[in-house]
């Protein structure tokens, strides 16, 4: 049987074509046009349709690496943290070579003065994170942490109206905000995915593209499960759909976080398609990175020496996230 062609999901700014009148054909909305929910609904559901998720193995970094490393966002969210522990974490941060340290906005400030002459850049969580905040609130965050020196901004859907399909007011707070952070600030847009359906979770992902966001990530850490494989994988797969007919190939990246603690559950979810692991036991995640290569090239007993015994207690072995 000849192989179906394959459709065309490009999503950019310059063409809007109406989905009532092509329903299967390139979808391309701009961020001054609105759809209704009706629209956005059946897009999502063929969409849905046509999703395949596989068990293939991505290819992990090498453990270790600096490539590695650059796989990990750093992060400290806890109201309680104090000003001296955002000092360690990007102390911690510029040892290993992190890709971020991810905090709230009222510290980034802080971070992009303590990171200065590094190449580890600073992101903030906006409407963190119950996503329920009004735009407004989340437009006011990321002014804030844009002006104190942010390049990446981990916001928090409206997780709430996404499960009740009010994808129009998601869209046009997503393209509020995409407009208000453009083009180089990195966006990572979290879902929440224990909160969601299989279907929830594949239009969060459409949102995300439609807004042309750079991530999807799957939980703030803070309310219910936190990254789970399969998940990820769904996004994956999502992201390499939505892919199709981009201009360059452009594709979103997905950002698994929550639960990240050990090196089996970092090279679980890189196998499955994330591309960035956000987690506060940064450091630890490191050290069991560079025990594996010292395994690799030391006598056992040697090793054994050293194994099991964790870096400094701070307090990023006690945060959940």
């Amino acid at each position: 049987m000849a192989a179906s062609p394959t459709r065309s999901w490009s999503i950019s700014r310059d063409s809007v074509p109406a989905v009532a009148d092509h329903p299967r054909a390139s979808f391309a909305p701009n961020m001054t046009t609105r759809y209704t929910n009706d629209e956005w609904a059946r897009f999502i559901a063929e969409l849905e349709r046509e999703i395949e998720v596989n068990d293939v193995i991505c290819v992990c970094p090498d453990l270790g690496s600096e490539e590695f490393a650059k796989t990990i966002d750093h992060t400290l969210l806890k109201l309680e943290a104090k000003s001296i522990q955002f000092d360690a974490l990007c102390s911690e941060a510029r040892v290993d070579r992190f890709a971020t340290v991810c905090v709230r906005p009222q510290w980034v400030k802080q971070c992009v003065s303590d990171l200065k002459g590094s190449d580890v850049k600073v992101a903030s969580v906006i409407g963190f994170h119950k996503g329920s905040y009004d735009l407004l609130h989340k437009a006011q965050e990321t002014k804030e942490a844009l002006a104190a020196g942010a390049e990446e901004l981990d916001i928090v859907i409206n997780y709430t109206e996404l499960k009740n399909a009010e994808y129009d007011s998601v869209y046009n707070e997503l393209a509020t905000l995409r407009l208000q952070a453009p083009h180089p600030i990195l966006l990572k847009l979290i879902l929440e995915t224990s909160q969601l359906s299989r279907s929830r979770i594949i239009a969060g992902c459409v949102m995300a593209a439609a807004a042309q966001f750079d991530f999807v990530k799957t939980s703030t850490g803070f309310n219910g499960a936190g990254a789970k494989e399969e998940h990820v994988r769904l996004m994956a797969a999502c992201c390499q759909r939505l892919s199709h007919g981009q201009p360059g190939g452009r594709k979103m990246l997905v950002k698994a976080s929550g639960g990240i603690r050990t090196i089996e559950d970092a090279v679980k979810m890189l196998e499955a398609g994330a591309s960035r692991l956000g987690t506060s036991n940064g450091v630890w995640l490191a050290k069991e990175g560079r025990e594996f290569v010292e395994r690799s090239r030391s006598p056992l007993s040697l090793v054994d020496q050293r194994r099991g015994s964790r870096p400094n207690a701070t307090r990023l072995f006690t945060d959940d996230y």
